[in-house]
C-alpha cells in the first residue's frame, strides 16, 4: 500500500510539474520566432511566456552553438518539447561579417573579419546607458572633502564636453582623470530609518591638465581640467570623484529572485515622484538581501485606507499589482531597476515584491 501511495504521489507531482510548465506559455505563443534588429530578450520572452522572467526555465542550451547564451538578429528560436517539457532551442543564423584592414604590422595585404551584428540585450540599454556606465550609489559621506567645480572657461556657470573647467580642493594625490558627479538624495529605509546610500548622478568625465597653488588655503589647489565627456550640463559645485573601475553586466537574463523580497521604491532619477515605463528607480533592497542584476520584481500600488461607515472603522484596501521592473545594478544595501511594465500610474513608496 505504501508503494502504491508513493507511486501515485510521484505521478501527481509529475503531472503538476508538466501543467506548471505549460501554464508558463502564452495561449497565442508562436512555435518559431526569428530574432529582429532592435529586439530585447524581455520582448522575446514576452512572446512565448506569460511570465517573461521564467525564461531560464525553458531556455535550452545548444552545445553545438558557440556562445549559446548570446542571441543575435537572424537567429531562429524553435519551441519544442523535451521529455514532455516545453523548451526553446536556438537555430543560429549564418553570421554576416564586415571586412576591414588588419591591425597587425605584416607587410603583405590582409583583412580582418568582424561580426556585423551584436547580441541582443536583455532590456533596452539606451534607457539605462548612463546608469549602467556611470551613475552609482555611494556612502552618505562620499562627497565630504572632495574637490568641486568653481568655474568654467571665461567664468561660465554651465559647461560641457570639449570645454575647460576649474576645480578647487585637495589634490595632494592627483589622478589623471576624474568623474564629475552631482550629489543626489540620501536614501533611508522607510521602515528602519537606516541610511542606505546617496545617489551620485553622473555629469561628466574630466582629465587633469595642471595644478596651481591655492593662495587662500595652502592645503588646497586649483586644478585646470579638460571635459572629455558629458551626460548633462556641468554646474558649479559639482564634485570630483575617482573614476570607478567595474565590469558592466549588460547581457544578464531575466530571472525571479532566489529569495523572498519585500521592498519599496525610494526614488526616481532627477528627483521626480511619478514613475512611468522605462524610468530608472532606486529600491531599498540590495546584495545583502540577495538581489542580483537580472532579477525581476512586481510593483504594487499601496491600497488606500477607507472608512467603513457601518462598522465605523478604517479599512486598508488590498495592494494592487501595477507593473514590473528588472534590477540592472545591485549595491550592498540598494539596487537600481528599470520599469519594464506599468499598467497603472506608479509613484515613490510603491511596493516591490517577488513576481
Amino acid at each position: 500500500m505504501k508503494k502504491i501511495i508513493l507511486a501515485a504521489a510521484a505521478t501527481l507531482l509529475a503531472t503538476f510539474g508538466l501543467h506548471a510548465q505549460d501554464t508558463l506559455l502564452k495561449p497565442d505563443h508562436p512555435d518559431t520566432y526569428t530574432v529582429q534588429q532592435g529586439d530585447t530578450l524581455w520582448d522575446i520572452s514576452g512572446r512565448f511566456l506569460s511570465m517573461p522572467w521564467y525564461w531560464p526555465e525553458i531556455w535550452q542550451v545548444n552545445p553545438q552553438v558557440e556562445n549559446p547564451h548570446l542571441i543575435y538578429p537572424g537567429d531562429r528560436l524553435n519551441l519544442v518539447y523535451v521529455d514532455g517539457q516545453p523548451r526553446l532551442e536556438l537555430e543560429r543564423a549564418p553570421t554576416a561579417y564586415r571586412l576591414s584592414p588588419a591591425s597587425d604590422n605584416r607587410l603583405g595585404p590582409s583583412v580582418r573579419r568582424e561580426p556585423i551584428d551584436t547580441a541582443i540585450p536583455a532590456i533596452p540599454l539606451d534607457a539605462i546607458n548612463a546608469f549602467l556606465s556611470r551613475t552609482r550609489i555611494v556612502g552618505p559621506n562620499a562627497f565630504r572633502g572632495v574637490p568641486y567645480v568653481i568655474s568654467g572657461q571665461d567664468q561660465r556657470i554651465l559647461m560641457g564636453a570639449g570645454e575647460k573647467v576649474y576645480a578647487r580642493g585637495d589634490f595632494r594625490e592627483p589622478l589623471p582623470s576624474y568623474g564629475v558627479y552631482r550629489p543626489g538624495p540620501v536614501y533611508a529605509d522607510p521602515y528602519t530609518g537606516e541610511e542606505l546610500g546617496q545617489q551620485a548622478l553622473d555629469v561628466a568625465s574630466v582629465d587633469l591638465r595642471q595644478l596651481d597653488v591655492d593662495n587662500a588655503n595652502s592645503e588646497f589647489a586649483v586644478a585646470t581640467l579638460d571635459v572629455t565627456r558629458s551626460s548633462r550640463d556641468m554646474r558649479l559645485e559639482d564634485r570630483l570623484l575617482p573614476v570607478e573601475e567595474r565590469a558592466i553586466a549588460a547581457l544578464f537574463q531575466p530571472s525571479a529572485p532566489a529569495v523572498p523580497v519585500d521592498g519599496v521604491i525610494l526614488g526616481v532619477e532627477e528627483g521626480v515622484t511619478q514613475v512611468a515605463k522605462y524610468d530608472v528607480v532606486a529600491i531599498n533592497r540590495g546584495l545583502r538581501e540577495g538581489l542580483e542584476p537580472g532579477n525581476v520584481l512586481a510593483i504594487y500600488k499601496r491600497g488606500a485606507t477607507v472608512r467603513d461607515r457601518i462598522a465605523r472603522q478604517n479599512v486598508k484596501l488590498p495592494d494592487e499589482r501595477a507593473g514590473v521592473l528588472m534590477v540592472f545594478r545591485s549595491f550592498e544595501k540598494m539596487s537600481l531597476g528599470l520599469v519594464l511594465e506599468a499598467e497603472k500610474p506608479l509613484a515613490v513608496m510603491d511596493l516591490v515584491r517577488n513576481p
